[in-house]
C-alpha cells in the first residue's frame, strides 16, 4: 500500500509528540509536602516568692511589733492569725504570748510559705514564801488549852489569859486554823455532857474572836465525855477533863 508522503509526515509527527509526552510523564517526580511547624509553647509560669521579718523579735507583754513581708508572682498572700494580707506590706501587732507568724503565697506558678518567730516575755509573778506553820511542838506551846470548873463554860482569869497568848500566836501565823474540841468529866449524862463540850469549846473560840482572831478560821467540835485524858475518879483527874483543847486543824 502506498502512503501519501503528507500522510506519512503527518503519522510520524504524531508519533513523535506521544514519545516525547510519554518520557516527560515518566520522568517527573512526585513532591512531598514538608511536616507541619510544631506548636508555640507557652512560657513556663514564675513560682511565687515571698518573705517575712518582725521588727523587733522579741518583746515584752504589752508591747508592739512591726511585721513586713515581701512576695512575688503571688495573688493570694494569708497570714495567720491575720487573715489575707495585700502581696506587700506591714502590720502593727501586739501578740499576748510567743507567736509564729505563718505566711503563705498562692499564684498561679504553686505555692510558698515564710515565717517569723515573736517571743513575749510574760512577766512572773513571784511566788510568795511558804506560811511556816511551825510545829505542833511550837503551836501548843504558845496555844494552850483552856480549863473549866465543874458544870461551868465560863472562862476563868487562867482561861482567858490562855486565850489572849494563844490569839497573839495566830495573828502572827495567818494561815493556821484551829479546831477547838470541848471535852467533859464523866459525870452526867452523855448528852448533857455534848452540850456542855460544845459550850465549853464556842467560850474559848469567842475569846479568840474577840481578842481578834477570824472567826472564819476557828471551828468547834464537842466530844462530851467519850473521849477521856484520865480516867481516875477524882479531882485532880476531872480538871483534865474539863477542857477546851486546841489543834491545828490541817
Amino acid at each position: 500500500m502506498n502512503l501519501h508522503p503528507t500522510s506519512l509526515r503527518r503519522g510520524l509527527a504524531i508519533a513523535a509528540a506521544i514519545t516525547a509526552l510519554s518520557l516527560a510523564t515518566g520522568c517527573h517526580k512526585k513532591t512531598v509536602a514538608p511536616p507541619p511547624a510544631p506548636a508555640a509553647t507557652a512560657p513556663p509560669v514564675a513560682p511565687p516568692t515571698a518573705s517575712i521579718t518582725a521588727d523587733p523579735i522579741a518583746i515584752d507583754l504589752g508591747q508592739s511589733v512591726v511585721l513586713n513581708w515581701r512576695t512575688q508572682n503571688a495573688n493570694v498572700v494569708t497570714i495567720d492569725g491575720i487573715g489575707q494580707v495585700n502581696p506587700n506590706g506591714t502590720q502593727t501587732v501586739s501578740p499576748a504570748n510567743s507567736t509564729n507568724f505563718h505566711l503563705v503565697a498562692k499564684g498561679d506558678g504553686g505555692s510558698t510559705d515564710a515565717n517569723v518567730r515573736v517571743t513575749v516575755n510574760v512577766p512572773v509573778a513571784p511566788t510568795p514564801p511558804a506560811e511556816d506553820m511551825g510545829s505542833e511542838a511550837e503551836f501548843h506551846k504558845n496555844v494552850s488549852d483552856i480549863f473549866f470548873d465543874y458544870d461551868s463554860y465560863e472562862l476563868r482569869p487562867d482561861g482567858q489569859t490562855s486565850a489572849t497568848q494563844a490569839a497573839s500566836y495566830l495573828a502572827a501565823h495567818p494561815t493556821i486554823r484551829v479546831v477547838i474540841g470541848g471535852y467533859c468529866d464523866d459525870r452526867g449524862s452523855a448528852e448533857y455532857n455534848l452540850a456542855l463540850g460544845e459550850n465549853r469549846a464556842n467560850s474559848a473560840k469567842t475569846a479568840l474572836v474577840n481578842a481578834g482572831v477570824a472567826a472564819g478560821r476557828v471551828r468547834v467540835v464537842s466530844y462530851g465525855k467519850e473521849k477521856q485524858f484520865c480516867s481516875e475518879e477524882n479531882e485532880s483527874c476531872w480538871q483534865q477533863n474539863r477542857r477546851a483543847q486546841f489543834s491545828i486543824d490541817r
